[in-house]
């Protein structure tokens, strides 16, 4: 008698696929924004801060 436990299942092998990517997808934009929000923190830190605008007495 055959095991039902390792036959292939073409729905749950879709399924699967489908969810794979969507996976990889969200994955792939969250590493994106980290590494802008990276850039972005290192970029602030290193440069020098913009002297402040003094006004001027009338």
């Amino acid at each position: 008698m055959k095991n039902p436990w390792v036959k292939k299942n073409p729905f749950l092998s879709m399924w699967l696929s489908g969810a794979n990517a969507v996976i990889g997808s969200a994955r792939g934009r969250a590493t994106a924004q980290a590494k802008r929000q990276a850039s972005t923190l290192w970029t602030a830190a290193l440069t020098p801060a913009k002297p402040k605008k003094r006004r001027s007495k009338r």
